[in-house]
Formats: C-alpha cells, sequence, structure tokens
C-alpha cells in the first residue's frame, strides 16, 4: 500500500508560473528609455537571443552580486540583433512581466488544507525568491530552492533531497509535480519520489503510469487525501 503523502515539490516556470509576451514590452521600453524604435519582429527576435543566452548560464546568477553580472550579459546577448546604442538591462527587465497561472493559489489553498508542506524547486537563478514574493505565491509555500542557489539543477537527484529536507519529508512520502518530461518526472522518480507530469497545453507524453493533468487544480484529488 503506497504511504501517506506528505509533502509536494513543485517546478516553477510552465508549471506555476509563466510570463507575459515580452517583445511588445520590449518595444516600450527601448522607445521609451532610449528614444529608439524596433519592429515586433526585431523585439521578438531579441528575446529569443536573450532567452537562449540566459538558459546556457542561468546558473551562474547565486547571490545578488553574480545575478547582477548575468542580467548585463543576458541584456548584451540582444544587441547584435537590436544595433542600438545604451544599457539594455533597464528594457530587458521592463520586459519581463511574470504572472501564476490562473489554477495555482487555489489549488496551492487546497493543498495546504491537506496539512502538505510544499516546496518550489526550480532550475532558475536565485531571482526566484523574488519571483514567487511578487506574484503572491511565496505565502502560499513551504520554501523554495533555486537550481543557481543550490548548486545542482533538476534531475540531479540532490536537489529533489534539498527540497525534501525542507518539507521535512522522505522520497517515499513525497510527489513532484512538473512540466519536463526529463528534469521533473524522471529526476522524480530517480530520486525516489512519486510525479505528476503538468502538461497544459496536452501535448506531452508521459511515461507509463505516471499521472498528466492540464491544471493543478487536478492535484489535490491525486494525493488521496480527503479535502477537509
Amino acid at each position: 500500500m503506497p504511504q501517506r503523502i506528505r509533502a509536494i515539490t513543485l517546478d516553477a516556470l510552465g508549471t506555476l508560473l509563466t510570463f507575459e509576451p515580452p517583445a511588445p514590452y520590449l518595444r516600450t521600453a527601448l522607445r521609451e528609455r532610449l528614444g529608439v524604435e524596433v519592429t515586433e519582429e526585431v523585439a521578438a527576435a531579441a528575446i529569443r537571443a536573450e532567452i537562449t543566452y540566459y538558459r546556457a548560464h542561468l546558473h551562474e546568477g547565486h547571490d545578488a552580486t553574480s545575478l547582477e553580472d548575468l542580467r548585463r550579459r543576458a541584456a548584451e546577448a540582444m544587441r547584435p540583433v537590436l544595433r542600438v546604442d545604451g544599457d539594455l538591462v533597464a528594457p530587458l527587465l521592463d520586459s519581463l512581466r511574470f504572472v501564476a497561472y490562473p489554477d495555482v493559489a487555489p489549488a496551492l489553498r487546497a493543498l495546504r488544507t491537506l496539512s502538505l508542506r510544499l516546496v518550489v524547486v526550480s532550475n532558475w537563478d536565485v531571482s526566484l525568491h523574488e519571483r514567487l514574493a511578487e506574484t503572491g505565491l511565496a505565502p502560499l509555500v513551504d520554501g523554495a530552492v533555486a537550481s543557481a542557489e543550490f548548486g545542482r539543477a533538476k534531475p540531479d537527484r540532490a536537489i529533489f533531497d534539498h527540497a525534501l529536507s525542507l518539507a521535512g519529508a522522505a522520497p517515499h512520502e513525497a510527489l513532484h509535480a512538473g512540466d519536463s518530461p526529463d528534469a521533473d518526472v524522471e529526476g522524480a522518480l530517480a530520486a525516489g519520489l512519486r510525479a505528476v507530469l503538468v502538461a497544459r497545453d496536452g501535448e506531452v507524453a508521459a511515461p507509463e503510469g505516471v499521472p498528466v493533468v492540464r491544471s493543478l487544480a487536478e492535484l489535490p484529488a491525486l494525493t488521496g487525501l480527503p479535502l477537509t
């Protein structure tokens, strides 16, 4: 008989958080801050260049100083596309508007009524904590671990073990929910947790026996615990 679930660990981007389309905000910021106009296509290409650079280097943003440097370098990755002068850090930050999916806060509140410990575990720089705070999710979870801050990234077992230590739960007492079949599902299973694949667009296949949900509203039912 499966052990009672005592904790749920959760991925961040694509599971809890998303962001508004950044290209229009980047165009506005460039116009207001630098007095330059770029097309929607150029702005979108610049954002793609920044994302590519950031994903390859996010592990380097492990504290406030290194995060500032990472943001500067990521912003500079846009310059060959934009072909503009001036500081690009502020326009970049203006363009990044993170929001929680509408189902997330109600789901987290429902899970808390089950006396479950909730910990976010994400491949993110140290600003993960800021993003959770600004989107209103920080008070709804018991902790968060960013890969850049911890020094190991999913699917490495070590980051799941650390999240479980924050939750005060053993692997067999925990469930991990995330949108990556590799980093989240395979990583969690290898670390001894149960796993749920969050496929908001409904196009991602999960390993056999792994539940797939379209919304976090489905998570409380998967705990096997009655809502109070």
